[in-house]
């Protein structure tokens, strides 16, 4: 007869903590699988016994059971806990797939690649990971105490992180039949009443062969006029630059050389401009679709 386990508990390793185990234990709380004040940090097989979920320790991976550990020799897969529980949510479905999709590509695969020694260890690049490893105690011999402190330090911080980044997917899927609507209707300017984040969608939603070349939406009291890329993943990139006597111009400069009134900013990689009112920032595509067309005729 197998040990009775402590509801809602989650056993993970104690000593120096990681992202993986942190995130992993962060998702089972994000989702409401486990409390904070029931995680047990020890290496005891048989307290391990007693909680409901493992992670990152004890040697074992098997979802049925609850355990996500990747050290042993006998798993040789690329997931660490933390991708481990990730998938453990989409199975249970509580996490459909493009939800899934979502988590793994904003930041689970990379604290999984760190875990898994494929940290590209770029000078001047700071993952996610490498966030997580600076709230351990700065002194190795910190106390037991100190140790156990940092650790719910940096999962409530995770907590917050992914937290904010699922409300921030939620809105964004809330504004997809918007941007889907905008689509249908215009051809080279996509044009909305608010600010929303339309660029993800627009890619999703085939915008990739969408002929639109600009986007006009609010900016705070202003307006902005932002050039499309041409794919998603060259988003760096815009369809068509805006003149280049402007690039990087303000307030009255940018007003001289375009010709139009409300001129607030452009920025140098002519990607995007800012206008006081919707009507000039029309006036500001015109101007850029017409200089393109010129220069193509020249």
């Amino acid at each position: 007869m197998g040990r009775r386990k402590i509801p809602r508990s989650c056993g993970t390793h104690d000593g120096t903590f990681h992202a993986d185990e942190v995130t992993a234990c962060a998702l089972l709380i994000l989702f409401n699988c486990i409390d904070e004040d029931k995680i047990i940090r020890t290496r005891d097989l048989n307290v391990l016994a007693t909680c409901e979920y493992v992670c990152d320790v004890g040697g074992e991976y098997d979802p049925m059971r609850q355990l996500f550990d990747h050290h042993q020799v006998d798993y040789e897969g690329s997931l660490s806990s933390a991708g481990m529980v990730l998938d453990f949510l989409k199975t249970k479905g509580m996490l459909k797939l493009n939800e899934y999709d979502f988590f793994n590509t904003s930041m689970i695969g990379g604290v999984d690649a760190d875990d898994n020694g494929k940290d590209p260890l770029i000078p001047g690049y700071c993952s996610f990971s490498h966030v997580i490893s600076n709230f351990t105690p700065i002194r190795y011999d910190c106390s037991v105490k100190d140790q156990s402190l940092a650790f719910h330090q940096a999962l409530e911080f995770t907590v917050e992180h992914l937290r904010r980044l699922w409300e921030r997917f939620k809105y964004t899927r809330s504004c997809r039949e918007i941007v889907a609507n905008c689509m249908a209707k215009c051809k080279e300017c996509l044009v909305f009443d608010q600010s929303l984040p339309w660029l993800e969608i627009f890619f999703e939603l085939e915008g990739a062969t969408h002929p639109a070349l600009f986007v006009i939406m609010p900016s705070g009291d202003r307006w902005k006029l932002r050039g499309i890329p041409p794919t998603y993943q060259d988003r760096m990139n815009v369809r068509l630059q805006q003149p280049k006597q402007w690039a990087g111009l303000l307030d009255e400069d940018l007003k001289r050389a375009s010709g139009i009134a409300g001129g607030i900013f452009c920025h140098k990689g002519r990607f995007f401009s800012v206008w006081e009112t919707q009507k000039e920032a029309f006036q500001a595509m015109e101007y850029t679709l017409k200089q393109a067309k010129e220069e193509e005729e020249s």
